[in-house]
């Protein structure tokens, strides 16, 4: 990996409301929370942000104290799937998006492997 990519993958450079959503994650104890940098392969987002719950409940906590940390900013998602089951939570913001998954549906979907080539950031 070269310098500038290296550059390009750490938590300085992300984006102000993905690491407002990654903090309100961590407040609820979200579990092996994973970035996605998917701007050099993708041109509907730029990241994804991958995380689970050991629970349909805790989901819904780490749904909703997103959506309110980034609505104090004035970020809103365009939309939001799967609030109804909370096995998974899909909230897109455009230029990135959040993945909320209990553990078995976050194993049997895979999204790391499917986006394997994309690379990880840390935080």
């Amino acid at each position: 990996m070269s310098e500038k990519s290296r550059e390009k993958n750490t938590e300085s450079s992300l984006p102000q409301k993905v690491l407002l959503s990654v903090r309100a994650s961590e407040e609820k104890l979200a579990e092996d929370l994973v970035i996605l940098d998917l701007s050099e392969l993708t041109s509907f987002t730029d990241y994804f942000i991958i995380m689970h719950g050991n629970s349909s409940k805790q989901n819904m906590a780490l749904y909703e104290n997103i959506e309110k940390e980034l609505k104090k900013g004035e970020v809103r998602p365009l939309s939001v799937e799967g609030r109804s089951n909370a096995e998974w939570i899909l909230m897109d913001y455009g230029s990135f998006v959040v993945h909320i998954f209990t553990k078995d549906t976050r194993d049997y979907y895979s999204l790391e492997k499917l986006w394997g080539d994309a690379p990880r950031i840390d935080v």
